[in-house]
Parts: structure tokens; sequence; C-alpha cells
């Protein structure tokens, strides 16, 4: 596959409802967009970075630096044998996970046309029905939060995660499990307390959750350890796992039980493989977690979500329950048992919009091979 052209854009686009968490409330929303041409095949990958660095210390503006500054030049006009050639490439530079990956899956989406497979296929997925969960973020109440659990069980989602911060989390998630005893539920409190809040969050044991998502430091493992010895509750690592070795730390110090992976966060396809299978040889379950995507960085959530690791239900959600308009058809459709049906089509096995694209975009910048060679 050789590098033709690397489109980079930002596009703007609003959320149909706030999303607040224990780091912010998110509205409007900057994503980058990257297509690549190679060999004549396009490839689209999306950014999944926030607009501010509170989830990582990456945001739409970084990545959209280092794309354009260091990545983008240092592949445009190379050939490679195949889509996983490009974290060798990229491995002078540190860090930037999420810009690393939305070029990464552009040309993993590239090789799979080339093939003609769909895109989970070619990942070695097996998964033809994926189970959905769903994230609730902050509500003003425990009775609006409630309400709002009942909306999502009617629309087939077959997890229900409750965003939880200091203040709003027990008596949230107490009224929560006591009108639906049953369910699958769990909680993330995106790093909002300490290893001093053990007593408060051992608490949360008497609801009988699926997991707690990464209550500790955003990049800490060790005081996850501590707490986990401490708690019935599964912890659940995100933001602290940026790739397999830390994965194996984790949980060589049982630091947790459960890890999420985010596509962006661990930089791409090629890392979210070897990822999943070190867990799943471990007895490690993993599933995928959600950065408000539009509907690319969706796309490929679910091609990834295929994997064998992948045995619980993961934040893939419809694209009705974030866009008025998605930038992809068909839209990501939730069936009433809570499951998405794997595109069989080659690549990512949805259409890009190009029209909506355009009419969203505010900045871009391109590059060719043919500009590079003069």
């Amino acid at each position: 596959m050789k590098i033709e052209s690397i489109e980079l854009r930002e596009i703007r686009m609003q959320l149909k409802s706030p999303f607040e968490t224990s780091f912010g409330t998110t509205l409007n929303r900057r994503i980058l967009e990257v297509e690549i041409i190679a060999d004549g095949v396009r490839g689209w990958g999306e950014v999944t970075a926030g607009e501010t660095p509170a989830y990582n210390s990456e945001t739409t503006d970084t990545a959209w630096h280092v794309i354009s500054d260091f990545i983008a030049p240092s592949l445009i006009g190379k050939t490679l044998s195949k889509a996983s050639d490009i974290p060798a490439l990229v491995s002078p530079i540190r860090g930037h996970e999420m810009a690393k990956s939305a070029l990464e899956n552009a040309l993993w989406d590239i090789e799979a046309q080339m093939k003609g497979l769909p895109l989970w296929k070619l990942l070695g997925g097996s998964i033809q029905e994926i189970a959905c969960g769903v994230s609730l973020g902050i509500r003003e109440n425990p009775a609006s939060l409630v309400k709002k659990v009942e909306e999502e069980l009617r629309s087939g989602y077959q997890r229900i995660k409750l965003k939880i911060k200091p203040g709003k989390d027990l008596d949230y998630v107490a009224a929560v499990r006591k009108e639906y005893p049953n369910i699958l539920l769990s909680v993330d409190a995106n790093s909002a307390y300490t290893l001093d809040d053990a007593t408060h969050l051992k608490k949360l044991d008497d609801f009988k959750l699926l997991m707690m998502e990464q209550p500790l430091n955003w990049d800490d493992i060790y005081a996850h350890s501590k707490l986990q010895a401490q708690m019935q509750t599964a912890i659940c690592l995100d933001e602290c796992i940026h790739n397999t070795r830390q994965a194996l730390t984790a949980i060589e110090l049982k630091a947790c039980r459960i890890i999420n992976i985010k596509l962006g966060r661990v930089s791409g396809h090629t890392e979210a493989r070897e990822l999943q299978d070190a867990c799943r040889q471990r007895n490690i379950p993993v599933w995928c977690g959600g950065m408000l995507e539009a509907g690319i960085g969706r796309a490929h959530n679910i091609a990834m979500s295929t994997l064998p690791g992948f045995t619980l239900p993961g934040d893939v959600s419809a694209s009705r329950r974030y866009w008025t308009e998605d930038i992809i058809e068909p839209a990501v459709e939730v069936s009433a048992k809570g499951t998405i049906q794997v595109p069989q089509t080659p690549g990512l096995g949805y259409a890009v919009k190009r029209d909506l694209i355009e009419k969203l975009t505010v900045r871009r910048n391109r590059w060719s091979a043919q500009q590079a060679a003069h």
C-alpha cells in the first residue's frame, strides 16, 4: 500500500444532550477525521481526543499539531505491506496515541477493502453480533437518573454504566439498584477519588456491581492494587492502560479484574488486538469503551468489539443516542435485545457521508505524495 494522500479535517457536531462526567460536561464536539488514499483506495479514521486535556493529555488541537507536523509528513509517500506496519513507523513519537490511532485505523480500513474483507474479519474477529451497554452521564438527582435508566432499558441495552463522583455516587447507585435489582450495572468514576476514600468506596460492594471503573488517579496502577485488595467489586482500569505492557503490569499487581480497551487510547487496532489477546490468555475480560465518537470512530469500535477477548457489553451504542444525524450510513442501530449486527461489506462496512462531512468541516490540511516529491 503506497500512501498517496492524507487529508485531516476538523468537523463540529453537537450532542443531542449534554454529557456530564466527573471532569466536566460536553455538548459541542470538535472531532478530527482522517482520510487516506493508498493505491487508489480511500480509508477513514477518527481522532477520539476530547476538546480539553481532561480525560488524558491529548486534545483536538494537540492531535492536529502532532498529525500535521510529525505523523502525516513522515508517512506520506511510504509503501507498507500491511496496516500493522504503522506502529513501528511512528514509534519515534512518544505518546499521542489518539493521533496515531486515526491514521493507523484508516489504513486498516484500506487494507480490508483491498482484500475484499470486512474490517472485523481482517482483524481476526469472530463475534457477528456484539452486545451493547450504555454509559449515562451524571444527572441532577437520583430520580432523574432512574428515569433515564428506564428509557435505556426499554431500548434494549444489556448493561447500564453510571458516571459517579464524590457527592453524586451512593445515593444515585442505590436508587437505580432499588428500582432494578437484577440488571447488569456498573459505575465509572473517571479518577474522581483517592485511596483515602477506600472506606467510602467499599460501600459500593452492597450493590452487586459488575465493576467500578478507574476510581483512582488517571495515571496510577499501584494504588488501584491496594484498593482492589479491599473490595469485592471488580475494579476495571481505563485511563492508565495505554498498551499491553501496562495491562500486564496491572494484572500482575492484581490492580484490576477487568480492562476497558479504547481504540484511541491504545493507539489503534494493532495494539488493541495484542492487548485483548494477552488479557484473554489470563482470563481477564475486556470490553470496548466509548469517547463520544462520531460514526467513523463508532464503526471502528464495532470492528474491534468482534475480537474474542471482548466478552462484556461495551459502550458502543446507537448513533441516535448522540447525534441528530451521524456522518455514516446506515446509522449504527441497536436491536431490541441490545445488540449490533456486524456489517458484512468490505472495509468499515459503513458509507461515509461526504456531503455532510464537507458541511461540518471548519478546517483541513492535506498532504500528497506528488507534492512531497517536489
